[in-house]
C-alpha cells in the first residue's frame, strides 16, 4: 500500500530541498537525513547525523521483512506511524545503577531477542545498557537527546561497531529517533532487495 503525500509535507520537503543539497547523500542515507531534517527544522543534522548506506541497506531489508521494533518511550512509538512496536518502559522498575529506562530495555531484549531495530530517542541510559547486551540488532538509531550523556552514549554507540544512526551533538529526541526509523518505513523496497 502506497503512501499518501499531503500537500503540505511535499512543499516541506521541497523547500528543505532548495535551501539544502542533499544530492550527496545515497539513497536510503538521503531519506533518513531529510526526514530528520524535516522533523526537526534543523538543517544542521546534515552535518551532524553519522550513517552508512550498506547498514541501513540491511536495516531496510530485515525491517521490510517484518524485524522487531523497540523504542525507548512511548513519545517514539507514537511517532511510528506505520508500524507496531515494542516500549516496556511502563512495565520498568528502576534501582540501585540501574535506571527505569535501562531495565525497560533489558525487558525488550528478552522479549524480542536479537535482531531487531532499536530506537532510542529519550534517555541516554537506554542506550548504554543496549550496548551491554548481546542483541545483534539489525540496526540501533541512537539519538537521545540531552546534556548529560547523550553525546557519550552516542559516541560509544559508534565506537561498537554496531549497525548505527547516529549524530555527535547532544541533539536529537523522540521526534528525530522516530523520523529516522520512518525514513526506511516510507522507502519501498528496490526489486533488488525484494528478491533478498
Amino acid at each position: 500500500m502506497n503512501r499518501v503525500v499531503h500537500p503540505i509535507e511535499q512543499e516541506s520537503f521541497r523547500r528543505l530541498r532548495a535551501r539544502l543539497d542533499t544530492s550527496r547523500f545515497a539513497p536510503l542515507s538521503r531519506a533518513v537525513v531529510e526526514r530528520v531534517i524535516h522533523s526537526a527544522a534543523d538543517l544542521e543534522y546534515a552535518s551532524d547525523l553519522v550513517l552508512d548506506e550498506g547498514e541501513l541497506a540491511k536495516a531496510h531489508v530485515a525491517l521490510h521483512a517484518g524485524a522487531p521494533v523497540v523504542v525507548d518511550v512511548e513519545m517514539v512509538a507514537a511517532g511510528i506511524t506505520r508500524r507496531e512496536t515494542v516500549c516496556r518502559l511502563r512495565d520498568a522498575r528502576s534501582g540501585p545503577g540501574l535506571t527505569r529506562s535501562a531495565h525497560a530495555i533489558r525487558l525488550a531484549y528478552e522479549e524480542v531477542g536479537p535482531g531487531a531495530l532499536w530506537v532510542i530517542g529519550c534517555a541516554p541510559t537506554a542506550l548504554e545498557e543496549l550496548l551491554t547486551l548481546d542483541a545483534s540488532p539489525a540496526l540501533v538509531i541512537g539519538l537521545p537527546v540531552g546534556f548529560v550523556g547523550a553525546a557519550e552514549s552516542k559516541a560509544a554507540l559508534r565506537e561498537s561497531g554496531l549497525p548505527a544512526v547516529s549524530n555527535v551533538s547532544e541533539k536529537g529526541g523522540s521526534a528525530v529517533a522516530a523520523a529516522a526509523l520512518n525514513a526506511l518505513l516510507y522507502t519501498p523496497l528496490s526489486p533488488s532487495e525484494e528478491k533478498k
